[in-house]
Parts: structure tokens; C-alpha cells; sequence
């Protein structure tokens, strides 16, 4: 594949390449031929996640010096290392010493280094409550919660270091991102592996609020192809990204959808809602990444969870499906299909 060859002998620095998402993007560009350095304090990040060929170095994007000696020795850094909304909400000032000052250590030395480009991975949480759907990336932004300020602040840092010092940069929001090697004993796991967990283990699913919220879920290697681009399509630099499906789907209707690809039941209880529970409908526009990077996703959710229960059965998380029995997942459900331009 032409994205993949992009990479072949490149040395790449993945900060969070220890995570959920970092691991992904770590083990295509190893396959890819990269020559990989993963930076990671293994804060939720496994020391196992990260795949054979890539050095690891321990260590925090908080240590200047540190961050400043990797990032000379590369060409391409994809920065994910963050602190992640629950911790965030708990720690705010961790939470700015890691997602604001470490994403500033890594574009200070970025500047300073000959570098072909940074790419930041942002979130959907920056744009709060929508006043419309689907979200578009010039849409207003009401961060609601410490992370959201933290990742958007990072965001401006990107774009001032491209004005400012022509650093070649390129930023991309995820939205919801889920998929194989989403451990659910991570206590700031995503939703998918929290609800497939429990249900295979004949557990009551727990639904903060009604479960009519809306998310944009999105598979991992479409999340990953997205930002392999950004960091390979001239179109990119200085720019901001949407990825996701455009397709918005609620709790209620992604339970149900998990016990089809499962084959659990999914006896599901609504608790109440938590301090960081304050978006209510989430879907954003991918038209500006398909038109200028040619990105789309490929995976539809009901595949992408048939994918992640495969995984979760091969390496004994879950035990083989069997049929489910009735779901008692609330009829009527909230939740809207919306796609870009609708």
C-alpha cells in the first residue's frame, strides 16, 4: 500500500505509543519498515501493547531535555501522549503539565530540529455542545472539561508554531475511537470494552444518564490511516481534521449493537450521570479530510465490533459467543443516524 511505503526506513517517534491508539499506529509503521521509538511513562500505556522492532524509551513528554534529545534524532514525530479525560477531570494540573506543556516541549524541539513534520492527535471533546450536527471543524468551540482545554490548547500551539516558526504540522480530532487492544482492566478504557467485558460475563451493563447520548464511534485502523495521512499528504500541513464516520449512533443503540456482534445478552441499568457526561449529541462532518486527503472510513460499526469481539476472543478476554438471549435494551432509543451534508 502507497501509505504504508511512505514509511520505509523513516525514523518515526511515537510519544502515547504505548496506548490504545499509539500501539496501533506503532505496529503499522513497523510493518510499514519504519524504524520506530516509542516515548511513553506506561501511565495507562502497556509495556506489552508496543509491538517487536520498536525501541522504547519510559519516560514523560514533561522532560524537556529529554523530549528535545528524541525529537533531533527523527523525521516525522506523531504525538499522542496524553493525560485522558477522567484523569484530566481528577488532576487539572497534571492534566496541563502533560496534554499543554509536554505538546509545547515537543513542538519547541520539533522547531528546533530538521524535522518533515508533527502530527497532533486532538479530540472531538474540544468542540462541547454543538449547535449543529454533523460538526464541522470551523465550528465554534466550548471546551467543557480540563482535557478539552488541554488537547485544544494544544491544537492552537500547533497551528501558532506553523504561522509563527513554519513548522509543518498537521492536527487531527478523533472521535470515539475503539478496536482491538482496547483493554477493559484500563480503568480509562473505552465504552466498547467495558460493556463486551461485562456482558460475556453475564453482568449487568451500566448506562450513565438514558443512554439516548450520541458519540461518532470510530474504528481504529481508520483512525490510523487518517493520521498516517497527515503526516504524508502535502495537503495536510498547517490543517485540521475531523475523523470519524459521520455517523452518529447512541449508548442504547451501541449496546445493542455489541450484543449482535457478541451474541450476549445486554441487560442494561441507567445509573446516573458523571461529571464528565456533559455532551449530549456528538457526530462531526468528515467531508473536509475526504476531499482533501482522500480519507473515508472503511469499517461500519456493526463490522468494527464484529473485529474487536474476534480479538477479544482470540486472546481469552472473552469466551466464544453463543446465542444471546433477548436484550433488554430500552426500546424507543434516542439515538439519530446522521451522515455528512444531512
Amino acid at each position: 500500500m502507497m501509505l504504508e511505503r511512505a514509511f520505509g526506513g523513516r525514523r518515526v517517534l511515537v510519544t502515547g505509543g504505548a496506548g490504545f491508539v499509539g500501539s496501533a499506529l506503532v505496529r503499522r509503521l513497523i510493518a510499514s519498515g519504519a524504524r520506530v521509538t516509542v516515548l511513553d511513562d506506561l501511565f495507562t500505556g502497556r509495556r506489552d501493547a508496543i509491538p517487536t522492532g520498536a525501541d522504547f524509551i519510559e519516560g514523560s513528554v514533561t522532560d524537556e531535555p529529554l523530549v528535545r534529545d528524541l525529537v533531533k534524532r527523527h523525521t516525522v514525530v506523531f504525538h499522542l501522549a496524553a493525560r485522558n479525560i477522567i484523569a484530566s477531570t481528577a488532576n487539572p494540573r497534571d492534566d496541563f503539565a502533560t496534554n499543554i506543556g509536554g505538546t509545547l516541549n515537543v513542538l519547541l524541539a520539533a522547531r528546533d530540529s530538521n524535522l518533515e513534520r508533527v502530527v497532533y492527535t486532538s479530540s472531538a471533546s474540544v468542540y462541547g455542545n454543538p449547535r449543529s450536527i454533523p460538526i464541522n471543524e470551523d465550528d465554534r468551540l466550548e471546551p467543557l472539561t480540563p482535557y478539552a482545554v488541554s488537547k485544544l490548547a494544544g491544537e492552537h500551539y500547533c497551528v501558532a508554531f506553523y504561522e509563527s516558526y513554519g513548522l509543518s504540522v498537521a492536527v487531527v480530532r478523533y472521535s470515539n475511537v475503539y478496536g482491538p487492544y482496547q483493554r477493559p482492566e484500563n480503568p480509562y478504557c473505552g465504552v466498547v470494552s467495558k460493556f463486551l467485558i461485562a456482558a460475556n460475563a453475564g453482568q449487568t451493563i451500566s448506562v450513565h444518564g438514558d443512554g439516548g447520548q450520541t458519540r461518532d464511534f470510530t474504528f481504529v485502523e481508520d483512525a490510523v490511516d487518517a493520521t498516517l495521512l497527515a503526516a504524508t499528504h502535502p495537503r495536510a500541513e498547517g490543517e485540521v481534521f475531523n475523523v470519524g464516520t459521520g455517523v452518529e449512533t447512541s449508548v442504547n443503540d451501541l449496546a445493542a449493537a455489541i450484543g449482535r456482534a457478541s451474541g450476549c445478552a445486554m441487560n442494561v441499568e441507567h445509573i446516573d450521570r458523571r461529571d464528565i457526561d456533559n455532551i449530549r449529541r456528538r457526530v462531526v462532518n468528515i467531508e473536509k479530510i475526504r476531499h482533501m486527503l482522500r480519507w473515508s472510513p472503511q469499517v461500519t460499526l456493526d463490522r468494527g465490533l464484529e473485529k474487536t469481539v474476534r480479538w477479544f476472543e482470540e486472546t481469552g478476554l472473552l469466551s466464544p459467543s453463543t446465542p444471546a438471549a433477548e436484550p433488554t435494551v430500552p426500546r424507543g432509543s434516542t439515538g439519530r443516524t446522521a451522515r455528512p451534508g444531512k
